[in-house]
């Protein structure tokens, strides 16, 4: 009889029907959440059109996307991949618009792990804030670079390990190696956190068919990736620039009179040049490694050779290299570094035609989508919102700096470590290797919020598992 069901009062309603609206009513603040974010991103469409084209990485990517192949570069095969996949409708705003998607992916995915660790909803909410709104965030979805996907693969990987409050499943730990394979394709900081996400495993003892489900998974992918590679480049590698990466970030304290490289490797000692930043060695055709005989290309091997030899005669300077660049990432004003680098405010008024871009890149360009130009422009008035928004929605250093912090000290009660290394893992390890960039610092933020808002979360045992 529906009338009388129609009828009856809420508390005559069946008890599941009112703990389902009950169960929705507790997600309502982040829908609202949500469904801004996404009209942010709707307005950043609007505001600037195609979607950028951005210095020549993104033409290379494309034109790895077009013809598939290893490659020699610092570009990852993983975002051509993604790139390939939307190739029959080629278009950049398709694009740009799928990595918004990721995007809003990626806070649905914070919230929902947390809510099921235990952290009270507003808490759950406010670690999504920084990756939803966050004017940087919106300006890398919005460009042809790899780093929303990398961004995405890590916090899919972290969250399928911990969605279960006890071990992983095999099949969740397969899951995560697979994702975590696929960010150390896209781009290379991946591999070692790939590597210290299966030390982790295997510390937890999480057992050997889980362990060996994840290792397989992850280290698969990379193994044919680099038979692969051999057979278009001679050797077994994910990379040819590992070394000539490097190199460049010993550029700036090697002293090759404590050094005494042997006679081969001499002639990558610093030679004068003055730059700003490490890794502007690498492109600077003046530098010592691109004056040899093959260039950087040709080179890898002894670049790497000479890089572990300044290392280890000088480890302190090193460290201190190491150190005064991650500590960019917690200035209060960004530091422009590489200073030609786009500032961290980049949303601006006017029209950009592509310059010092070869005919080959916009042939390449035109090939993926055809109405494309590389121009890149602003329409008002959605760009003028985005110009006023970006400056009080940037996550300062000191805040950055707040979030990890709140996350070591919430390690004891358990289950931050894998977020809170993970984001550690990706401060550090880039500017360790290469040298430091406000791009590199982005995928820090969602693993960093996730494990200061598990501080929230009692212990384990406290409370128990919330299944939204």
């Amino acid at each position: 009889m529906p009338h009388l069901l129609a009828d009856a009062p809420a508390s005559r309603l069946p008890s599941r029907r009112r703990a389902g609206r009950s169960r929705w009513a507790a997600h309502a603040p982040f829908g609202v959440v949500l469904a801004v974010a996404a009209g942010l991103r709707i307005v950043t469409m609007l505001g600037y059109r195609p979607g950028r084209v951005y210095y020549i990485d993104s033409y290379e990517y494309l034109g790895l996307a077009l013809h598939l192949r290893p490659g020699t570069g610092f570009r990852g095969i993983g975002y051509p991949l993604l790139l390939r996949l939307f190739l029959p409708f080629h278009s950049v705003p398709v694009v740009v618009a799928t990595q918004h998607v990721l995007g809003l992916a990626t806070g649905l995915l914070i919230y929902a792990l947390l809510r099921r660790r235990g952290v009270p909803g507003w808490g759950a909410v406010l670690a999504t804030v920084p990756v939803l709104f966050d004017g940087q965030m919106l300006q890398l979805e919005h460009a042809v670079l790899s780093d929303t996907l990398f961004l995405f693969l890590v916090v899919v990987a972290v969250v399928t390990l911990m969605w279960s409050p006890g071990h992983p499943s095999a099949r969740a730990a397969a899951g995560a190696g697979l994702a975590l394979a696929a960010a150390a394709l896209t781009r290379s900081v991946g591999l070692p956190l790939l590597l210290l996400v299966l030390l982790y495993l295997a510390v937890r003892r999480i057992g050997p068919r889980r362990f060996a489900a994840a290792a397989v998974a992850g280290l698969l992918p990379l193994a044919l990736f680099a038979g692969w590679y051999r057979a278009d480049n001679g050797r077994f590698a994910l990379s040819g620039t590992d070394g000539v990466a490097l190199w460049a970030r010993t550029t700036t304290f090697a002293d090759c009179r404590r050094i005494q490289p042997p006679p081969d490797e001499a002639a990558l000692c610093p030679n004068g040049t003055r730059q700003d930043a490490a890794s502007e060695y690498v492109w600077d055709p003046r530098s010592s490694l691109n004056r040899m005989r093959g260039g950087a290309a040709a080179n890898n091997d002894l670049a790497r050779s000479f890089a572990l030899r300044a290392i280890l005669a000088q480890p302190l300077d090193y460290l201190g290299a190491v150190g005064r660049d991650v500590s960019l990432a917690f200035h209060w004003t960004p530091a422009r570094h590489p200073r030609r680098v786009t500032p961290a405010f980049g949303f601006a008024k006017g029209r950009w035609a592509p310059t010092g871009v070869p005919p080959s890149a916009l042939r390449t360009l035109s090939s993926y989508d055809p109405g494309a130009t590389g121009e890149y422009h602003s329409v008002e008035p959605y760009a003028a919102v985005l110009r006023a928004y970006q400056y009080p929605a940037y996550l300062r250093g000191p805040f950055l700096a707040a979030i990890l912090l709140a996350g070591a000290l919430g390690l004891r009660r358990g289950g931050a470590l894998l977020p809170w290394g993970t984001a550690v893992t990706l401060l550090v390890v880039p500017v360790a290797v290469l040298d430091f960039d406000h791009r590199y610092v982005l995928p820090v933020v969602p693993v960093a919020c996730l494990a200061a808002a598990l501080a929230l979360a009692g212990r384990p045992g406290e409370r128990r598992v919330r299944r939204p």
